[in-house]
């Protein structure tokens, strides 16, 4: 999947860094939303302290909101690990796409694409949009906030669910709900939709039966699929159960949990009929009870179904889900824990609310005596619909920008040395044959570089770097010039026709200097900016260099920048390009 694996390690020093100092500046300013809004809060509730009491929240709509809350918050948290800013991409989001189909590996891809280009950003963004809903369904009990939030827990579910679980596999072989299927983050989505239900359906019954009934629909589907012949269920050692479990005993973990995945593991290779048919048997009785509850709504039938359900799904979530996040790039803990929730909530709804007086709304007019009414919890709801903006604003900017972020590039070979030194002048000849001096190009910026196109890996690539730099460049672009000097005049025109001579490269990058000369004057000017070069026995010359000059329009090198590419992929090119333009743009800015 092209542009999804950057080739760097997930515990890049740079990277973590500016990841950590990204969520540092980004929870100082949600603090702060926090601290004006309470500020303002308690000046406007000076007004009028005495809010209309409220009706008691029905019991299985806390559990959902109150749960759900929680579960954001944890996968906000679990955001913050050190490896998600570099490792989500490569490590979670391509292997989970890999087995689907085409269509679904390359919608992930567009998506995969913008947090490899944008790391640090697309990784702290996921964070606070996660604990920013989690803080909202904790505040929000009731009204058109809790049903806004909500709202806003489906829509982001969805996102989730598509582009970083890839529709959860659910098109992708071995479906299975003990592995995790259809995605836990569906299950969110679910809950979402039920929080934006008005208050009027968790007064009722009816609810607590449709989620059992739909419950049991599900599981009664997820059975069929599990006990169905030639689906590799059956197989042992080949099953996607115990090819699972063999994953999550891999996984770095607590000493404990790892005991009992290995054991499980062990049981499974040597018994994987047996337990197989064990996990069909419960399925189905579960889903069978939940279908019964759903058209009787029967609640001693449910609670035995409910707790067999919860005790299954345990052991499930221990042994073969591992309990989901652990190893360092966990990002929820799996699937069971939201089920449980969401059959716990339809148990609870089989009981109807009882029946309240309706409360007269005090008469208020104008939006400040709305405010002075408002509760603690609204006051929350709104921070926390800041701090979800706080994380969807850089997600979008992310999302716009074509160009990758320098992070790529300064955690490969660091950022730039700042110098300030003349530049040593040269006569060589471009492409076109035109005798060219640096000193003609006074009044410009100059990105100079030095390839030798006998190289098959980092010299094409720099050359592709330098063009992507004059296209970012834009208005900027006649004011740059981009030079390169080849080591070996015998390659020069070769390269350059593989490299820029196509018309629509050209009409990119018109300011493009690609220059050589003879061996004695390319040497001298190796020597004056300090390129390492050597010469092979048969008298040709040879340089070792990956680096670029910025030289600014008065003639002096300012900045040397490193250019080893590293793993050549298209983010890490991107982003050495980006540093090229902003390098160049900087320079232009200071004079």
């Amino acid at each position: 999947m092209p542009g999804m694996n950057s080739g760097l390690n997930i515990h890049d020093s740079t990277v973590v860094a500016a990841f950590h100092a990204a969520l540092l500046h980004q929870g100082l300013i949600a603090l702060g939303i926090f601290a004006l809004l309470s500020i303002g809060w308690v000046a406007v509730r000076g007004r009028n302290p005495a809010a209309a009491p409220a009706p008691p929240e029905p019991l299985a709509h806390r559990v959902l909101r109150i749960g759900f809350g929680l579960l954001w918050l944890l996968d906000g948290l679990l955001q913050t690990q050190s490896g998600m800013a570099a490792g989500l991409p490569g490590q979670v989001i391509e292997p989970g796409a890999v087995t689907s189909p085409h269509w679904v590996q390359h919608l992930v891809n567009w998506a995969g694409t913008t947090w490899s280009y944008h790391p640090v950003q697309a990784g702290s963004a996921a964070v606070w949009i996660q604990v920013g809903i989690g803080l909202w369904l904790l505040a929000a009990p009731r009204g058109g906030a809790s049903r806004l939030g909500g709202l806003v827990s489906l829509g982001w579910a969805l996102v989730v669910w598509v582009f970083g679980e890839s529709f959860g596999g659910i098109f992708a072989p071995g479906l299975s709900w003990l592995t995790g299927a259809p995605g836990a983050v569906l299950v969110y989505a679910v809950a979402g939709g039920l929080l934006v239900l008005p208050e009027r359906a968790w007064l009722s019954r009816r609810l607590g039966q449709a989620l059992l009934g739909g419950l049991g629909v599900f599981l009664a589907g997820m059975t069929v699929l599990q006990a169905w012949p030639g689906r590799g269920s059956w197989g042992g050692q080949a099953s996607p159960l115990a090819s699972m479990v063999q994953q999550m005993a891999v996984t770095s973990q607590p000493h404990a949990t790892a005991t009992l995945v290995t054991g499980f593991e062990t049981l499974t290779r040597a018994h994987g009929f047996v337990v197989n048919l064990v996990a069909v048997i419960v399925m189905g009785a579960v889903a069978a009870a939940f279908l019964v509850a759903g058209v009787t709504g029967r609640r001693e039938l449910a609670r035995p179904a409910v707790v067999a359900f919860l005790a299954f799904g345990l052991a499930d979530w221990v042994l073969v889900q591992d309990l989901g996040f652990f190893g360092g790039l966990g990002t929820d803990p799996n699937s069971m824990v939201p089920f449980g929730l969401l059959a716990v909530t339809g148990f609870l709804a089989l009981a109807p609310a009882p029946a309240t007086a309706p409360v007269a709304e005090p008469a208020r007019v104008g939006w400040r005596d709305r405010l002075a009414g408002s509760t603690f919890g609204t006051m929350v709801a709104a921070g926390a619909l800041g701090v979800i903006v706080l994380g969807v604003v850089p997600m979008v900017t992310a999302q716009a920008s074509p160009d990758a972020s320098t992070i790529l590039a300064e955690s490969l070979d660091g950022p730039a040395a700042a110098i300030n030194i003349p530049a040593g002048d040269f006569t060589l000849t471009d492409q076109h044959g035109r005798q060219v001096t640096l000193s003609s190009l006074r009044g410009k910026v100059v990105l100079l570089t030095f390839l030798d196109p006998v190289c098959v890996s980092d010299c094409p690539l720099i050359a592709q770097e330098f063009r992507q730099a004059g296209q970012m460049l834009g208005v900027h672009n006649p004011h740059v010039a981009l030079v390169a000097v080849n080591v070996n005049p015998l390659y020069h025109q070769e390269a350059y026709i593989q490299a820029f001579d196509r018309q629509e490269n050209m009409a990119s990058a018109p300011n493009w200097l690609y220059l050589t000369g003879s061996e004695p004057t390319l040497r001298r000017v190796y020597q004056e900016y300090g390129v390492p070069s050597e010469t092979l026995p048969a008298g040709a010359m040879l340089g070792h260099n990956d680096i670029a000059f910025v030289i600014d329009p008065h003639g002096e090198v300012t900045e040397q920048l490193d250019l080893d590419p590293g793993p050549g992929t298209a983010a890490t090119e991107s982003s050495f390009a980006t540093e090229l333009a902003e390098a160049a743009n900087q320079t232009l800015a200071g004079q």
